[in-house]
């Protein structure tokens, strides 16, 4: 196999993009956090941790899934599917060895406590929601979104282990954001997961209902995203959380009228600008206060 090859399939097996969305998911939890923040390398530290936990749950998800992968077009080219990839000893060490990196690090940025958070969301991910509950029911996800929240917390740990109430509120809006995000996906490749018998929520239900599923998640996260404002964020968060949340919630509207594909996907999209712009705002607003309490 060409190194490129390899390189390029060893990325994927890792999930890098959701792992760089769940560690952006503890910065968003640190930066909320009233106290003052550690240093840029600690934060560094535990958001690398935060990924290779991550990583490791993703690469365990490619092995486990291999064959609901090879009956999905979306996902049959993936290296374990095509068997370009086997299973083995070393593929079980790696990802245990990224795995205690991951909450290594954690624990030497943030403490026992942001360890334990770090631990908690690649196991949700990787054994919650992979192995116990996403090939039997379309509650899946919803448990599964308790990974984004489990970051959120390790991020809050990390400055203070008496989590304040703003990661708390962020802790939730993930596990609110994670449903509609990933449902919005789920219908635009809905034959994908029906002829492959994974039972997500638009084959279960079909499209309509899921769409307006999707929309009454949206409403309250949008919603309960505003609250941090009111406890201690700042006014880019608040500005941001509008601007971000009104556009999901417009695209998940617009889904519910007309739920196809293409809406499908727009809302997929907005879920993903939504996400970015709250860490965003909140990042933001601690630099320029200066990072203080």
């Amino acid at each position: 196999m060409p190194a490129v090859t390899m390189v390029r399939d060893l990325l994927a097996v890792l999930k890098l993009r959701i792992g760089l969305a769940i560690a952006l998911a503890a910065i968003g939890g640190l930066v909320l956090s009233p106290a003052p923040l550690p240093s840029l390398r600690e934060v560094a530290l535990l958001a690398l941790g935060v990924l290779l936990a991550a990583a490791s749950a993703g690469a365990y998800n490619h092995i486990y899934e291999f064959d609901l992968d090879a009956r999905m077009p979306r996902t049959r080219a993936r290296p374990f599917a095509t068997g370009r990839f086997r299973a083995g000893p070393r593929w079980y060490a790696f990802i245990l060895l990224l795995l205690l990196a991951g909450v290594a690090l954690a624990g030497h940025a943030g403490g026992g406590l942001a360890a334990l958070f770090v631990f908690m969301g690649a196991f949700t991910y990787g054994v919650v929601y992979t192995v116990w509950l996403k090939r039997r029911t379309a509650w899946n996800i919803v448990v599964g979104g308790l990974a984004g929240s489990f970051a959120v917390l390790a991020g809050a740990a990390a400055v203070d282990p008496a989590i304040g109430a703003a990661p708390l509120v962020l802790a939730v809006v993930l596990f609110l954001w994670t449903p509609p995000h990933f449902w919005s996906l789920a219908m635009a490749v809905r034959e994908d997961y029906a002829g492959a018998g994974v039972p997500m929520l638009p084959v279960i239900v079909g499209d309509a209902l899921c769409a307006r599923v999707i929309f009454v998640h949206t409403a309250a996260l949008v919603l309960l995203s505003l609250a941090p404002a009111l406890l201690g964020a700042g006014p880019i968060y608040l500005a941001f959380a509008i601007l971000g949340g009104g556009w999901f919630l417009y695209q998940s509207m617009k889904l519910a009228e007309t739920p196809d594909r293409r809406r499908a996907l727009a809302t997929f999209l907005a879920s993903l600008l939504q996400l970015a712009l709250l860490i965003a705002g909140a990042a933001l607003d601690r630099w320029l206060d200066g990072g203080g309490a």
